[in-house]
């Protein structure tokens, strides 16, 4: 007489899950709507870009960023003390989104077709662009027409700058590090002649090194900054959309960006419109 062994209890419950989806009983997608009705919220920043999203020594989160976050839980109901703040490197925010590990990410994220085909966006709440920092003592990098073959540029894997100088600028050696923070460090050890990013990004890290760094030459790209959310999720994006319209429109997006990015010299630029695509 064959004796068969009851199911160990983790078991049992993986093998019920696993009826349950072939049943299509399978848990819903999350969406900001079920989040926010929870009272809880978990969003994802930069954690090392000062100014913009920057996770400080005692372990609190500051930034134009982080205040974009924060006025958009509030307008969903849930307070400001209710988000979880996860790190967002560039490389990973698609990935991020789609496994459902935040509910919507505000980390200078440039709204692209290519990003448009994994992930949803609201905004913009920010419109920036494309520039470079260089050591203060440095005088043969004036701009984008300066960056001639043989310089080491660095950039973050994964990022819109990134692209744009291995599309545009072929010739220059592009160093990719997984954060800006990174590349600001090799810039500072001579390892690299240059950083790049958007302006507003590298304003932040030459602010917070005062006669270390500058940003030079003229923006050469436009960047509209977006909140990223699941690409499904429409009631989602209207209700962020409808946050940012209020923020700007209310001063509050102004003040927010005097609070933070207005102490490094960074021109307050013109107010965003909205795309509700």
């Amino acid at each position: 007489m064959r004796i068969t062994r009851p199911l160990r209890f983790g078991v049992a419950i993986a093998a019920l899950s696993i009826v349950a989806t072939a049943c299509g009983g399978g848990e819903e997608a999350r969406t900001i709507s079920t989040s926010a009705e929870s009272g809880n919220l978990i969003v994802g920043i930069k954690f090392d870009q000062p100014g913009l999203g920057l996770r400080n020594p005692d372990g609190t989160f500051s930034g134009f960023d982080v205040e974009v976050a924060k006025y958009v839980a509030g307008k969903l109901g849930v307070d400001e003390a209710n988000i979880e703040f996860k790190e967002s490197p560039s490389a990973q925010r698609e990935t991020l989104i789609e496994n459902g590990e935040v509910d919507y990410i505000v980390a200078t994220y440039s709204i692209t077709d290519t990003r448009k085909e994994k992930v949803g966006f609201a905004g913009p709440y920010f419109v920036a662009g494309q520039s470079l920092l260089v050591r203060e003592d440095n005088t043969d990098i004036t701009g984008a027409d300066s960056l001639n073959d043989g310089k080491r540029l660095c950039s973050v894997t994964g990022s819109t700058p990134a692209q744009n100088i291995a599309d545009e600028y072929p010739g220059v050696q592009l160093q990719p590090f997984d954060t800006y923070s990174a590349c600001v460090e090799a810039l500072r050890n001579g390892t690299v002649d240059a950083v790049t990013t958007d302006d507003i990004i590298l304003a932040g890290y030459a602010a917070q090194s005062p006669g270390q760094f500058k940003v030079v030459g003229e923006p050469f790209t436009t960047e509209n900054y977006g909140i990223g959310l699941n690409k499904d999720d429409t009631d989602g994006r209207n209700k962020i959309n409808d946050a940012i319209e209020e923020m700007v429109s209310s001063g509050a997006w102004e003040q927010a960006f005097n609070d933070t990015v207005g102490a490094s010299g960074y021109t307050l630029p013109a107010e965003p419109t909205v795309d509700r695509y």
